[in-house]
């Protein structure tokens, strides 16, 4: 099993194709196929739920046979399954790239080096990227810009803020 805080979504089950077992992927690789290179994939829990060994392309998605399904009542079974990879499974990201997981568990300051708290999850709600930041206070959201984030050092694990005015005071630990 692999570590769970470690996992990476990479697509989802989209139900059954066909009559034989075969199984509709919806990929979130840049590339589609791209799904099945990271050979198994895994569940929330690090567990296996398929191993990929044919796919084709189908018109909303990729096909994929794997030995963990058996039945077209198999592949349905398992629609809306989210479908992840370790995170060292993935290619190094390219200079001033990231994966947003690499940034979850990163310490959080202010340009003048005041902590400001960890950050807890990066959200996506449509508008871009949202860091959630924890500290004693509780959560707060900063917008995940370049200008509100500056400097990212994932070598310390540290992330420089420069966040709104009225975002800094809810922000800063007490």
């Amino acid at each position: 099993m692999a570590d769970e805080s470690r996992l990476v979504l990479v697509g989802r089950i989209a139900g059954a194709f066909g009559v034989k077992g075969e199984v509709r992927l919806h990929s979130f690789t840049t590339e589609p196929d791209g799904i099945v290179s990271y050979g198994p994939l895994l569940g929330e829990d690090g567990a296996v739920v398929l191993t990929p060994k044919r796919a084709h392309a189908i018109k909303d998605g990729i096909a994929v046979t794997a030995p963990e399904i058996k039945t077209r009542e198999d592949a349905e079974a398992l629609k809306g399954t989210k479908l992840y990879v370790p995170r060292d499974a993935l290619p190094a990201p390219e200079e001033d790239e990231f994966y947003a997981i690499d940034l979850v568990g990163c310490t959080v300051e202010d340009l003048a080096g005041a902590p400001l708290g960890t950050v807890k999850a990066i959200h996506d709600f449509g508008a871009g990227d949202i860091l959630e930041i924890t500290n004693a206070g509780g959560s707060w959201f900063l917008p995940f810009t370049a200008e509100n984030a500056p400097r990212i050092d994932l070598q310390t694990r540290k992330i420089v803020t420069d966040p709104p005015p009225d975002l800094l005071e809810s922000g800063k630990e007490t």
